[in-house]
């Protein structure tokens, strides 16, 4: 089969692998018929995620059918459609019977760093990805949604990460009715937290980021006020006067390790990778929180150390809510969000390109060209 492989530093490569086999009686084969690429996948590529070996299959959005199934395997068959999840839970542990899948405690030997995760390094595990013709699922009973008879992998392909992600992001936030947020990062997360806020009663969202296509595209598709923090002196005083001088009820990062607005934290973050990517992102969140606000860190950051502003954040009162999107839970809600329109999930996907140019795709991506939002890629056994 054909599958998106690591192959260093900033390399991608599609080649051909054998197919994965049922290893455990309660793992599915799927056949992938929709797969994309995150920008938490660009992170790997830059080699900011621990033990990412050459050779392992990326991607952990996806969606295809049900080619095999184990022999204890009761909640579907070969031929159904299914969306997974991108973190692997058992369904069963401590976290898990919590509602905490992200956080499973059986399916990763890292299990103190997070849950099992598809084609994100052996640090989560070492699993495969989607981003081939064919994966292999664990945990088939407790993972995958079937997609509905009347609906396209397209329209539910996003409930495997960036939808219950930015959600999740906009729910930790405890929005309260007419509250302003802050959404640092107009990427995929990052849009579908701004709807997320709008969604839980936010009053007024406000989208950062510095890139004017992905601005443009959260004034339309959200219905958000922009700020481009390359075109103003200070971002934090910009966003303070914006807020009356008091600061934003709640501040998300949907950026993560790669942000950029600060030359130190780019040198020692990024360049010279002395800290887990650079901290803009959550220092941004934390000055420009209001006192007794809320600041949520949705955004992917490696395991070291990062020079973030505690201090100010311990000083302001401020409540840091974080964790990867414990997927599972928010699945079945979100799905009634894209059925009744309020939510037009697919509406991100700006290309669609076959699974042998992925490394054109990722190149694509990760440069911003093209006015590039959302990479889909299409197997040539999807149909």
């Amino acid at each position: 089969m054909l599958a998106v492989t690591y192959r260093g530093p900033n390399k991608v490569r599609v080649v051909k692998k054998d197919e994965p086999k049922l290893e455990h009686p309660n793992d599915i084969l799927l056949r992938v018929t929709r797969t994309a690429i995150c920008g938490s996948d660009l992170h790997l590529l830059h080699g900011f995620i621990p033990d990412t070996r050459v050779g392992c299959t990326f991607g952990h959005e996806f969606a295809g059918v049900v080619e095999d199934i184990g022999s204890s395997v009761l909640s579907l068959k070969r031929g159904d459609r299914v969306v997974v999840p991108f973190n692997i839970s058992c369904g069963t542990c401590f976290f898990c019977s919590r509602g905490l899948t992200a956080n499973c405690e059986n399916t990763n030997p890292n299990a103190s760093v997070a849950s099992g995760v598809y084609g994100y390094s052996h640090t989560t595990g070492g699993y495969d990805g989607g981003q081939a013709e064919y994966v292999r699922v664990p945990f088939a009973d407790v993972g995958p949604m079937k997609i509905p008879d009347d609906m396209t992998e397209e329209q539910v392909l996003f409930l495997s990460d960036i939808l219950p992600t930015g959600y999740q992001a906009a729910e930790m936030g405890e929005i309260k009715p007419g509250e302003t947020v802050v959404v640092f990062g107009c990427g995929p997360v990052g849009l579908f937290a701004q709807k997320s806020a709008w969604l839980l009663g936010a009053g007024r969202v406000i989208a950062v980021d510095t890139v004017d296509y992905r601005l443009e595209f959260a004034r339309q598709y959200n219905n958000v006020e922009t700020m481009n923090f390359s075109e103003v002196d200070d971002p934090i005083m910009t966003l303070l006067k914006m807020t009356d001088g008091r600061g934003a009820d709640v501040c998300i990062d949907a950026v993560g390790c790669e942000a950029k607005g600060s030359f130190a934290q780019t040198l020692f973050g990024v360049k010279a990778l002395l800290m887990a990517g650079a901290a803009t992102a959550i220092n941004w969140c934390i000055a420009s929180a209001r006192k007794g606000g809320n600041v949520v860190i949705i955004g992917v950051y490696g395991p070291p150390y990062n020079a973030v502003d505690i201090g100010t954040a311990m000083n302001k009162g401020l409540t840091l809510r974080m964790n990867q999107a414990n997927c599972k839970r928010y699945m079945p809600h979100l799905l009634e969000h894209i059925r009744a329109g309020r939510i037009d999930a697919q509406g991100i996907i700006s290309h669609r390109i076959p699974l042998e140019e992925a490394a054109e795709a990722y190149h694509l991506f990760d440069h911003k060209l093209d006015h590039c939002t959302k990479c889909v890629l299409i197997p040539p056994n999807a149909a």
